[in-house]
């Protein structure tokens, strides 16, 4: 198991200095970046995300001649946009939205008449990136174009209820559309037969004396954030569910925490008895950020003591030997900013601080040494150094940081 993962060898805490005078004298080059002034680090943080930037704008975009074969955020262009979108969030850098606006033009014309219905791997994405950026733009016109052409997608009958290729996935592009658009831009009347149809599905699956809701997805009953339980849980909860099912979520939840490995860990499928997987995908790090989520909205203090658990695990075993945000560091360290930005606890920053930093410090390095993997799509948003570019930018403003395409 542990040859997943390398051994965390950093402290649980340590306080950053006041200034940058008083860290002189650390040898060890990731304890000094961890110890940093948190300015001096944002500044770090900053130059590493923009020169990552440009290099993965140069790798999926000029050097491909500006055309698109793989649209998804997931994997392809959209991701690289989507990244843009952040960059010009931070820095105001104009060029970064223009570069965001082509990227999706371009999209827009790669997934016509694709059957991908979602945020992360679908036609849903394209639409709801392309509506934020042109309205970032000043661009009603554009804007317009590309909420018609959202409302235009129709989900498939066989369409599966989980995040990254059903359902919820398409649900959560309607919820980025309203906080980032307007609430309203897509009504809850045009929600609501989506949100029926996935609790009517879970309800027909799960068995009396287990949980209220159960999904499967390829003949699997999934519990993770990608094309499970905590995934879906987490979207219906931004849907505004009837009294019945807030209370399937919460016992879903709650069998889910109940059931959970001696570890803390969380099986990635129903009756998995293989404790390995520390990912945002599957295991404790996606269903820690769906608990705090729990926590938040529900204010209840099992799911708030639950998501500390999952996160002991994520400090613990979360140091992947891969780098991007589905199944590497980058999106373990978003585990703690969810905890952080939940509790205001600074211990929760600091983990996250650290798992960025050894990002940062020997990511590099140690992709070159072929000790870490750095995605079978190296510079995409999911799998390769897009992810650790976005949770760079994150880090700059931590208590705004959200998992990209998951938290809103």
């Amino acid at each position: 198991m542990a040859d997943r993962f390398f051994h965390n060898e950093m402290p649980d805490f340590v306080p950053e200095a006041t200034e940058e005078t008083a860290v002189e004298d650390v040898a060890d080059s990731l304890l000094k970046l961890v110890s940093l002034p948190y300015s001096t680090l944002a500044q770090r943080f900053m130059r590493a995300a923009l020169d990552l930037k440009e290099t993965i704008v140069m790798e999926t975009w000029v050097l491909k001649g500006r055309r698109v074969k793989d649209f998804s955020l997931y994997t392809g262009a959209l991701g690289t946009a989507f990244l843009l979108l952040k960059s010009f969030q931070v820095t105001q850098n104009s060029n970064d939205l223009k570069h965001c606006s082509d990227i999706v033009k371009a999209c827009d014309s790669a997934s016509r008449g694709s059957g991908a219905v979602t945020f992360i791997c679908g036609r849903a994405g394209v639409c709801a990136l392309g509506a934020v950026a042109a309205k970032d733009a000043g661009d009603e016109q554009l804007c317009n174009y590309y909420i018609t052409k959202f409302k235009e997608i129709k989900l498939p009958k066989d369409v599966p209820d989980e995040l990254l290729y059903g359902r919820v996935g398409f649900l959560w592009a309607c919820s980025f559309l309203n906080k980032h658009i307007g609430e309203g831009t897509i009504p809850p009347s045009y929600t609501s037969v989506v949100v029926n149809e996935i609790i009517k599905n879970g309800r027909r699956l799960s068995k009396r004396g287990s949980s209220p809701l159960m999904y499967e997805w390829h003949g699997k009953k999934y519990w993770g954030a990608a094309h499970g339980l905590a995934g879906i849980m987490h979207v219906l909860m931004h849907m505004q569910p009837k009294p019945d099912e807030v209370e399937d979520v919460k016992g879903t939840l709650r069998y889910m925490i109940k059931n959970r490995y001696p570890s803390g860990n969380y099986p990635s499928s129903e009756g998995s008895e293989s404790d390995r997987l520390v990912h945002w995908c599957h295991g404790a790090p996606g269903v820690t950020l769906t608990l705090a989520k729990a926590a938040e909205v529900f204010g209840v203090e099992e799911f708030l003591r639950a998501a500390g658990d999952g996160g002991e695990v994520v400090w613990s075993r979360g140091l992947l030997k891969r780098v991007g945000i589905c199944h590497g560091v980058s999106g373990n360290a978003y585990t703690f900013l969810s905890l952080y930005r939940l509790t205001g606890n600074v211990e929760f920053l600091y983990r996250a601080k650290a798992f960025a930093c050894f990002l940062l410090d020997r990511a590099n390095k140690l992709i070159s040494e072929g000790q870490m993997h750095g995605g079978d799509h190296p510079y995409s948003l999911f799998e390769g150094i897009g992810g650790m570019a976005y949770l760079f930018l994150d880090m700059i403003e931590p208590s705004k940081a959200r998992f990209p395409a998951y938290e809103l």
